[in-house]
Order: C-alpha cells, then structure tokens, then sequence
C-alpha cells in the first residue's frame, strides 16, 4: 500500500491543513497511515517534531474545547465515530482572527487537520460514540490546560455554527460560556 496523502492548506484560514490519506480497503476491512515523518513532518517548521499524542473517547453530543495555546501544533482527527471538527484563528493579529472552518470527519470522509500555534481547536461528537486522536509538536515543556486559552463553545463574535444544540461540556467549557 502506497503511503499517500492529499494535503490542502485551508482556504479559509492561513496555516491549516487539511489532509486526506489514501486508504486500502479489502475483504477485511480498510487500512490507512495517519503520519510519515516524510510525508507530513514538513508541515511543522524545521526542528520541530511530533512529541506525544493523545486520544479522547466521547459520547453523543460531547462538545470539547474552543482551547489552544501558542506554541503547539497539532494534528487530529477522529479514528472512530463521528465528529465535527472545528478550528478557530485566534491570532490577534491575523485578518482572519476569530473567524472558523468546520469539517464532518467519519470513516466515510477520513481527514486529518493540521492546526498551527494559537489556533482554537474544537469537536463535538456526532455518533454514539467517537474517539478522538491528535499529535502534538511543540518545543520544550506541554502547555497544559492553565496554560491555554479558552473561548467559549458559542461565543456569538465567533459564531459557530455547531451540529449540537446542548452539548455536554466540561467544567471548563461551562465556566467560559457563563463568561461569554
């Protein structure tokens, strides 16, 4: 199996990419490469690499995030389940600043989104059940959840325009609503 992808930057919102992989499907089921260093590592500026990743298992109407930070890109997608992905530009400086692009992501339109620092990253389940995957780069230490930012899930200068109406949130998630 060829190990390809399609890789598209973001027409909305500079610095995004959206990436499809080429997938094998036989009698056994489907099979397809989420990153090659060769493939993908340049996407990252040079010296950066992938450190960690992490997975998230939601349930139907599970909304996670607007969150982000300013050094961390990250790479998602949903490896089971339905999932709407949202990214919001959160670079103040930006001519896109607040503005968001969204994606269905399934088994039936596998994608994955690269997301560069100070971008708001977000999903919301779609299915019974979804999980959720991301790569993180980044140098030095994590930036972990006191040191990111939030927006709030329907902060109306953003407008998102979510596939849920009463999302499930975390404590978080709840606190920068009441805030909004």
């Amino acid at each position: 199996m060829a190990m390809e992808f399609d890789i598209q930057e973001s027409t909305k919102i500079k610095g995004v990419y959206i990436i499809t992989p080429n997938k094998f499907k036989d009698l056994r089921g489907e099979i397809w490469t989420g990153f090659t260093q060769e493939h993908l590592g340049n996407l990252v500026p040079k010296g950066l690499q992938f450190k960690h990743d992490k997975f998230i298992n939601s349930h139907l109407n599970v909304l996670r995030g607007i969150h982000g930070d300013i050094k961390t890109y990250k790479l998602v997608t949903c490896v089971y389940g339905e999932i709407q992905q949202v990214v919001v530009d959160c670079r103040k400086d930006s001519p896109t600043y607040l503005k968001w692009e969204s994606w269905e992501i399934s088994p039936q339109n596998q994608k994955l989104i690269l997301l560069p620092p100070n971008m708001g990253n977000a999903h919301c389940v779609l299915s019974k059940e979804a999980v959720y995957y991301y790569k993180l780069a980044y140098e030095g230490e994590y930036l972990d959840a006191p040191d990111q930012f939030t927006y709030a899930w329907n902060d109306e200068r953003i407008g998102v325009d979510w596939k849920v109406k009463n999302p499930i949130l975390s404590q978080r998630d709840i606190l920068a609503a009441k805030g909004n």
